[in-house]
This record gives structure tokens, C-alpha cells and sequence, in this order.
């Protein structure tokens, strides 16, 4: 039996690719990103097991090439790796594993800044998800990735199986996934497909992970006209694992077999990494739609039970799950990882549609499906505990040593059945590495040179008032409670610290000894858009020292980040300087504060008809809790306590929401960063915690310090008398987003003890108030009621989404 869209006897298609896929209708510009791609070293490939007879026509091949992606500089790479004109698959795994999003083309470089070496690592970037130890031989496995453009497309299903593909490289690695936190952008409210791509996302993360069984224990979201044509979807996971249990996706074994466990493949998600994920959006958009996934999260429940079973009783010599490019990406990496071949036939793959073309079995990105690496005598128990969870499995095919990734067709006749024969290597680790040109956008002149001191700011406490509550009910500000009341955010019985306050608090099991630990981990999303925007090296820093800061209030150290760095066409010069600036300020953050990067993502085409997003280079972080017993929290806890602010306000509002809610401005400089004095400030607080000399610790920053005493009267329902004595402008003492402040409260008991620390660490302090009565009340510039503010901090963004 032939098959008619890999080639006809003459060697041209008998159909365009379309006819069973989705392929992107406007073709990447041939000279569309000036680079180095890689030079072929024929003598360094590994030879063809056998000779593909049916090829595409060589003057067809180019057009369909650019139509799937690649550019004609990429294409004649892929003719002088092969030898000769690729078939339709192999072009269709090419543009796949040369995508950006697979291959990291236009970052690699960039992404080679950050240190990945640490004290607790124990797996760095190069896996599914990078691993830390946390004491008592337990590990850490996480890891952050974009979901962007699928959710843009579908938002309940892209949000949905964002979650479920961040889940499966976590439970890959041998952990069992314990926590998911997810970083959302959406445009304003005010728009009706804003509020359905919001409200979708939401109930689609909710859906697939409450029926997971997996909690959601924090994240954040903003909202601001730059995401309006795309929508962020970042998903974070946690797993916790034995440190013995560490398993990596490196096949190894000639004639061990191949495994493929899990849901059957369909037509969905072909073309998810390069026609939605490596692709601005534009008027066909919503043709796009047959690229995203479709997710079962019960399917997936059973995947984790019965891979984790098989991973513990040693049945699986490497596993791996199948993301972005579906099989193509997890067998060729885990070929090329381990030095070995793979021969996969594709009509072992159980398929749950028709007449699927090889080139659709191997990109298909359906989703719940795992590969493995079986040993042949192992087979028997991999099939009984399959069968026993009611998992499907197939034997799809072997490793090799001909550090070849070979496809066939057994439906094809005898002697033409391999439809891809390709080095496993070029594939993965070889892709084209680009050095795109860039140059500082040239709005940044205007931006950062406004003259913010031309602004009329409200005066007296009427018009403070009034701009306070303003702020307030900025769904950037407001409770986030709608989001985290759809989660299931206790179900493990892990969560110690639950969602609304600086980072989540999970504990981490038993001392390896029979006794239960006092250890935990604390968790946290950040990311200033708009700070990025403004000035990218210092808004990555921002968000690193936030995200770092929100895990101090807390008690915890900082062990390793994640990060998904999200940005706009990085062809386009201003945009990949900006993204070349947030990489050289985060990693330049990281080495400063010794805070390794052991995982992450890329994810690029974030525009729509020619607008980017802002910067967005969304940093998620995994301290230390030495005891869970003595976390704190931001809430207020008792009348009589004393307020005290650690660190000192400047006149900082550009950048800020106030500047933006009151003013209708997005201006100035961020906030300035000193990384030192932010150290010590975090330091300090730390320690504080952990020696329970606080009764409160909140992060001060969006909003500044009127939100910051906002925040921790409504979270522990009770007000506070406050007197600042900056001596900057109302607005600026109230609004200013400065840095490295931290606002806590302290029992008359601790108070002296507390000032001491803060004296022996030399930081700068002030003493600004007292806990207690049913106002917040910050003299001479503000007097609020707390029940009022409470109502409106809390009742805003549901609101917003349902009765516009």
C-alpha cells in the first residue's frame, strides 16, 4: 500500500500537506533573520541505514520547506545533512525540531549567560525539568513553560494542556508532581474577548488540575493593553522525589525497545511548535485553531500512577514525555542525549483516526503520552502494570547504534518503507544558531525622559483618598481570590502558606528516618512587564529580586530559579535587544545573589499584526523552609503590634500603577535596584522570621506602601494607625514602588530584639505605626475605612469579568 502524500513515483507530492495538516499559509521571508547557520561536516554524520527511494521534487521541495517554516538557508542545510532532497517527513520533523520554539535558535547564545551551577543542584537546563535537593535525601524537580499561543487560540484547552505538559516533565524526571503555580497576562477587562480568553484560561488550569489531584498554590496576573493580541500562559510545576529516584530521558542499549504509553494519537496539535509557538499572529489566527491540543487530565492521572510505579520498581531505562513536535522531539533527544539510533515504525503507534500519514503520527503533539526505553526482558511487567492502571502501551521500536533517527512505513511495500533516515544529533543538538542584529528601541528615549514633575498630584486627604481607592480596585492590585477559589489549592494536604500571600508554603515529606520533617519549600511567580518595558535590564532584575524577596517574608532561602522569558519577533532588532538586555539583567541578578537557573523556556512571536508584547521574562523561584512551624505571612495578626518598614522610600513613580491608574501613563525609569542593599534587607528578614521575631512580613511593591498596609489590614482583618516620615510628596510617599522595603509587624515582646537585628545588619529602618482599630489611617494623607476597602480590594476583579 502506498502512501500518496509522501511522494509519488516520479518523486513530486500528489498533494499539498494541507490535505491532512495544517500548514501556515504565509511562508517565513527567506532572508528573514541574518545568522550562522551551522556549516555540515559530511564526514561527521553517521551513515543512512539504508537508501530512501521516493523523495519530494527538488524544485518543489524549497516552497513546501518555507511553507512548514524553515527559510531557504535552513533548507539547503537540511539537503546537505541529508545528502539529497529530504522526503515530506523529514522536512515536517526539520521544521519542527529547527522551530524556535523547539531549538532555541535565536537565544541559545543569550541563554548561555546563565549559571546553572549551585550548592543544592542536582540537574541543571538539558532535561525535562531541573532537580535541587532540599535535605533528607528528598529532591526537587520544577520547571516553567509558555503555553501562549495555543491559549490565544483556544484559551480553555491551551491553559488546560499547559498544565498537563509541565506535569509530565516533572514526573518524567521521577518526581511526583506536588504543586503548580501559573504567571497570566491578558489585555484590559474592558474588552470582551479579553474578559472569554481570561475567563477560559482560568477555568481551563482549574479543570485540568483539579481533576490531576495536583493543588495550585499561587501565580500571579497582569493586565495591560500590550497583551492584548497575545495572551500569556506561563505554567509552573513542582515534584518531590528520593534523590536515588532521579530518572533522565537518555536512551542507551542497542536492542532495547522503544515504548509508547499512554493516549492514542490523533491529528491534534500538529504544527503546535512551529505554525502557532514560532509564528507571529495575524488575520489567519483563528485558522490555527486545529494546532492546539486537547487534554485529559484523568488519562494523565493514570499516566503519572503507572510511570512512577514502573520508574521505582527500575522497568524503564529512560522515559521521556512528548511535548512540543510530539514524538519526533522526545525520541530524537533522548537518541541524541544517550549517543545511540532509534528506529521507530509508525504503524505501531495506536492512532485514533484514519488514514494518519506517517509525517502526522511523528509531529502529532496529542497529548498524555510518555516514551520509554524498555529492556526486551522487561517488556512482560511493563504490559502488566499497563494494562493493570488501563494505560494503552505499544512497542513502537528499538535504539540502535547507528546514531540514526530512522522512520518506516510498514504499510509501505518491502525496500521503500524508511520515509526519514536522519542523524538523531542534527536533529537535536544541531539546529541553526542565529546572532540576530539589534538595537535599542527608539521609544526609550521618549519613555524613560518624561518629565514626571510635570504632573498635577492629588493634594489632601480627600483626593488621596480618592486615588488610593483608585489604585485599589486596579485589577492589577485587587485580590486575585476569583483565580485561586477556582484551584484546589490544599488537596495533597501540603499546602502550610495557601495563595494571597508572598510566596506559598508547601512541606516536603518525612526525614528518610520514619519521622515527619520540619523542612518545606516555599514558592513564587514575579514579573513587572512594564518595568521590562521601560528599562529590560533593570525590570529582569526586578523580578528576580521580587520573586526572591516574597520567598523572605516567609522565611525561606533562595535554592534555584525557573524562568520563561517571554518576548515579541526576535528578527526585529529592537525587539531581541530588549530581550538580550532582560537575559544580561537577570543573569547578571543571579550570579550576583549566587541563584542558579537549572530550567526554563523561551518563548518568542509573542506580536500580533506587528505590536509586541512588553519584556516579559517571568522568573519563578524555589527557596528553602528550614520549619514549616515558623513561616510567616502578611496578614496583621493582633492589635498593639508595632509597624515597621525595613528599607526607605524614594521618589520612584515611574513605572508605577498609580502613574498608570491615576495619571494614564506608562513613563520614567523603574525603580532603581541595589542589588547589595536588597540582600541585606532580604537577609535580615530572613533570619527575623525564622528566629520568630515577626508576627507579619508583606513584600512592598506594586502600588507602594498604601497598598503594601492595605493588603495586611484586609488579610488580617483589622486596621492600622501609620505616620511616614520620608518627607517625599503625599503621592510619592504613598505610590512610590521602591525597591527592597519589606513591611512588618512586631509583638511588644520582640520589638527590641527585632531593632537590634536591624541595627547589626545595618539596614535602614523606620518605626511607622501601630496595628489595631477598624480605619487605615496614614497621617495626613490618608484615612480609609477597613471594611470599604476590604470590599472593594476583594469584590474588583470578579466584577470586572462578570458584569461587564
Amino acid at each position: 500500500m502506498s502512501n500518496p502524500n509522501e511522494s509519488t513515483p516520479n518523486g513530486s507530492p500528489s498533494s499539498s500537506p494541507a490535505a491532512s495538516s495544517p500548514v501556515p499559509s504565509n511562508p517565513v521571508p527567506s532572508n528573514s533573520t541574518a545568522g550562522n547557520s551551522p556549516s555540515i561536516n559530511s564526514a561527521a554524520i553517521p551513515a543512512p541505514v539504508a537508501d530512501v527511494v521516493e523523495t519530494l521534487d527538488a524544485a518543489a521541495a524549497p516552497e513546501i520547506a518555507v511553507q512548514l517554516g524553515l527559510n531557504l538557508e535552513e533548507y539547503e542545510n537540511v539537503v546537505a545533512t541529508q545528502g539529497r532532497v529530504p522526503t515530506l517527513t523529514e522536512l515536517y520533523i526539520y521544521s519542527l525540531m529547527w522551530s524556535e520554539h523547539c531549538s532555541y535558535k535565536h537565544s541559545k547564545k543569550q541563554l548561555r549567560r546563565f549559571s546553572s551551577e549551585g550548592e543544592h543542584v542536582l540537574q541543571g537546563p538539558g532535561e525535562n525539568a531541573g532537580v535541587i535537593s532540599v535535605g533528607d535525601g528528598w529532591a526537587v524537580a520544577f520547571k516553567m513553560e509558555s503555553h501562549n499561543h495555543p491559549s490565544a487560540i483556544e484559551p480553555f484547552e491551551g491553559a488546560a494542556t499547559g498544565v498537563g505538559g509541565i506535569i509530565r516533565d516533572i514526573f518524567t524526571m521521577g518526581a511526583r508532581p506536588i504543586a503548580s503555580l501559573d504567571s497570566l497576562r491578558f489585555g484590559t477587562l474592558d474588552k470582551p474577548r479579553q474578559r472569554y480568553l481570561f475567563d477560559g484560561a482560568v477555568a481551563g488550569i482549574g479543570a485540568y488540575g483539579n481533576c490531576l489531584g495536583v493543588p495550585t498554590i499561587g501565580g500571579e496576573v497582569y493586565f495591560e493593553e500590550a497583551y492584548e493580541g497575545n495572551c500569556l500562559i506561563n505554567a509552573m510545576a513542582i515534584g518531590l522525589m528520593r534523590e536515588e529516584n532521579l530518572t533522565r530521558a537518555v536512551g542507551s542499549g542497542p536492542g532495547n525497545l522503544v515504548v509508547l504509553i499512554g493516549s492514542s494519537t490523533g491529528r491534534d496539535g500538529i504544527g503546535g511548535a512551529s505554525v502557532l509557538a514560532s509564528q507571529e499572529f495575524d488575520e489567519a489566527a483563528e485558522n490555527k485553531r486545529p494546532a492546539v491540543q486537547v487534554g485529559d487530565p484523568f488519562e494523565e492521572k493514570l499516566l503519572i500512577e503507572v510511570c512512577l510505579e514502573l520508574l521505582k520498581r527500575g522497568l524503564f531505562v529512560a522515559l521521556g514525555d512528548l511535548g512540543a513536535a510530539g514524538l519526533t522531539s522526545s525520541a530524537s533527544e533522548m537518541a541524541s542525549r544517550g549517543g545511540v539510533g532509534i528506529d521507530i515504525d509508525v504503524r505501531k503507534v495506536p492512532q485514533r483516526e484514519d488514514a494518519m500519514q506517517a509525517f502526522e503520527i511523528m509531529v502529532s503533539e496529542s497529548q498524555e503520552r510518555m516514551l520509554a526505553v524498555v529492556r526486551p526482558d522487561d517488556l512482560s511487567e511493563v504490559k502488566e502494570a499497563c494494562e493493570r492502571w488501563g494505560v494503552a502501551w505499544a512497542a513502537i521500536g528499538t535504539i540502535t547504534d547507528t546514531g540514526r533517527f530512522v522512520v518506516r512505513d510498514s504499510e509501505l511495500p518491502a525496500g521503500s518503507d524508511i520515509v526519514a533516515d536522519m542523524p538523531a544529533e542534527m536533529l537535536a543538538e544541531s539546529a541553526p544558531e542565529y546572532d540576530p542584529f539589534m538595537k535599542r528601541p527608539a521609544y526609550l528615549d521618549e519613555a524613560q525622559g518624561f518629565d514626571l514633575t510635570t504632573l498635577k498630584h492629588p493634594h489632601g486627604v480627600e483626593e488621596l483618598n480618592a486615588a488610593f481607592l483608585s489604585v485599589l480596585a486596579s485589577p492589577n492590585i485587587a485580590s486575585k481570590a476569583w483565580i485561586w477559589r477556582q484551584y484546589d489549592h490544599q488537596v495533597m494536604n501540603n499546602t502550610v502558606v495557601l495563595p494571597g500571600s508572598d510566596a506559598a508554603v508547601l512541606r516536603i515529606g518525612d526525614t528518610g528516618r520514619g519521622e515527619m520533617s520540619t523542612r518545606g519549600i516555599a514558592a513564587s511567580t514575579d514579573c513587572n512587564g512594564r518595568y521590562c518595558y521601560l528599562d529590560p535590564y533593570t525590570g529582569a532584575q526586578i523580578a528576580l529580586a521580587e520573586s526572591a524577596r516574597n520567598l523572605a517574608c516567609t522565611g525561606a532561602e533562595p535554592a534555584a530559579i525557573t524562568d520563561c522569558l517571554n518576548f515579541g519577533n526576535p528578527e526585529k532588532p529592537e525587539v531581541f535587544w530588549t530581550f538580550s538586555e532582560a537575559v544580561r539583567g537577570l543573569a547578571d541578578a543571579c550570579k550576583f545573589y549566587d541563584i542558579p537557573v537549572i530550567s526554563g523556556n523561551v518563548s518568542f512571536y509573542n506580536e500580533s499584526f506587528g505590536h509586541a508584547i512588553y519584556p516579559t521574562p517571568v522568573v519563578g523561584i524555589v527557596g528553602l523552609v528550614e520549619d514549616i512551624s515558623c513561616v510567616a505571612t502578611a496578614a496583621f495578626k493582633q492589635a498593639g503590634d508595632t509597624i515597621i518598614l525595613v528599607g526607605e522610600t524614594d521618589d520612584e513613580l515611574g513605572g508605577s500603577e498609580y502613574l498608570k491608574v491615576v495619571h494614564g501613563l506608562v513613563a520614567g525609569c523603574p525603580p532603581a535596584l541595589d542589588l547589595e542593599l536588597e540582600g541585606d534587607i532580604q537577609r535580615v528578614v530572613r533570619t527575623a522570621v525564622r528566629q520568630r521575631l515577626v508576627a507579619s512580613a508583606h513584600d512592598c511593591s506594586e502600588g507602594g506602601i498604601a497598598v503594601a498596609l492595605a493588603e495586611s489590614c484586609i488579610a488580617g482583618g483589622i486596621g492600622a494607625t501609620v505616620a511616614l516620615d520620608d518627607n517625599l510628596p503625599s503621592a510619592s510617599s504613598l505610590f512610590s514602588e521602591t525597591q527592597s522595603r519589606i513591611l512588618v509587624s512586631v509583638t511588644d515582646a520582640n520589638v527590641t530584639a527585632f531593632l537590634t537585628l536591624l541595627a547589626e545588619a545595618e539596614v535602614p529602618y523606620s518605626v511607622i505605626g501601630e496595628v489595631g482599630g477598624a480605619l487605615l489611617e496614614i497621617e495626613d494623607k490618608l484615612t480609609v475605612s477597613l471594611k470599604d476597602i476590604a470590599h472593594l480590594y476583594n469584590t474588583t476583579l470578579e466584577h470586572q469579568v462578570l458584569t461587564h
